[in-house]
């Protein structure tokens, strides 16, 4: 399947990225060292490096992930240039074409990583990870909620004045419930709930008004068990709570916050759409990389390696913009993660057919 040409630049290309990425990792482990130095002497040495580190790594390198790929292809690439190597094996007769062929299957290979890592792996990591954070180094956690209004159900809308996720407690409970008419035709009050296990609740000095026939029919209790079909995360949105759903749960819980009208579930949408738009962005980069780098520079490896560098980062930065506009309600978030990719795969169309040339 693969010629002695395919399986030597496949070789290089895998090995400069994961260089690449062990290199970055080191210097940022530095870095993360310096600034969480206090955080780390009273957390203990075991949940550092275990719940901490372990789980940061993989989560850093597969966030920047384009970045890596990019620097690998310009480094590589410009060094084979450097070397007449692509001169020699365009002057075989191989094609600039053919010789696309084994860097699209390795930024396939980094895709498909990318996206087992980050749909699957990398999130349930990521409890432990902002877990600790939490704990140690800064709270981020959502822990209260107040004036708590949702739609649970359809025609089934839940109201709480009040819930504390740390004794698991909320106060003044209404649960109303509409016929297709929009007509009240139940209602539930409580002075408190409390959360029991998944969509069950316990509601205590409990009234049920049932309207029926222009009667209200009251019944009255202390306690009742009862089915619910909402849970504290849907209204505690904490700020990294995206980023620990596997892909799977965040299609379902995105879809779910919808049908609720909870409206601040940006993130939630902005991550799922990322994590398609960075497998894409492997392939293009690789393009734009492959392209600027195949022939020879005046300037040497080093003017190829600063304009991949520069391109990399306004890559990313381009991205952070993008996102902040999905924030801001500006363009829907899948239309944000992907004007990256759309103007930066024009620009590779157009460097790969002025490379091919």
């Amino acid at each position: 399947m693969f010629k002695i040409l395919d399986r030597y630049i496949i070789k290089k290309f895998l090995g400069t990225y994961i260089f690449a990425i062990a290199l970055l990792l080191a210097i940022v482990i530095m870095f993360d060292v310096n600034e969480k130095f206090d955080a780390f002497l009273k957390a203990p040495i075991k949940a550092t490096l275990v719940d901490y580190f372990v789980n940061f790594l993989p989560y850093f390198a597969n966030q920047f992930s384009p970045l890596f790929v990019f620097i690998a292809v310009i480094f590589f690439t410009s060094k084979l240039a450097g070397n007449n190597e692509i001169i020699a094996m365009l002057s075989s007769g191989v094609s600039f074409r053919r010789l696309m062929r084994p860097y699209l299957f390795s930024a396939f290979v980094i895709a498909a990583a990318t996206w087992v890592l980050g749909a699957y792996i990398i999130p349930p990591a990521n409890v432990k990870r902002i877990d600790y954070t939490n704990t140690y180094v800064k709270n981020k956690r959502v822990d209260y909620g107040a004036n708590i209004m949702l739609m649970v159900a359809p025609n089934q809308i839940a109201y709480m004045s009040r819930y504390d996720n740390i004794s698991k407690l909320g106060s003044r409970f209404y649960l109303d419930q509409f016929d297709d008419d929009k007509n009240l035709i139940s209602r539930l009050t409580a002075q408190s709930i409390k959360w029991d296990t998944l969509y069950s609740w316990q509601v205590q000095n409990y009234i049920v008004r049932d309207f029926k026939d222009g009667r209200e029919l009251i019944r009255k209790g202390y306690q009742l068990d009862t089915i619910i079909p909402f849970e504290p995360r849907d209204f505690l949105i904490g700020k990294y709570d995206h980023e620990k759903m596997t892909t799977p749960e965040l299609k379902e819980y995105i879809i779910g916050q919808r049908n609720r009208g909870v409206a601040n579930i940006q993130s939630f949408e902005v991550e799922y759409h990322r994590r398609y738009a960075m497998c894409a962005a492997a392939f293009i980069l690789t393009v734009i990389g492959m392209s600027l780098s195949s022939r020879k520079a005046k300037g040497g490896i080093g003017l190829n390696i600063g304009i991949g560098l520069a391109l990399s980062f306004s890559y990313i930065l381009f991205m952070a913009i993008t996102q902040s506009f999905a924030y801001s309600d500006l363009t829907s978030p899948l239309i944000a993660m992907w004007i990256p990719n759309i103007i930066y795969g024009v620009i590779a169309i157009i460097l790969y057919r002025k490379a091919e040339m």
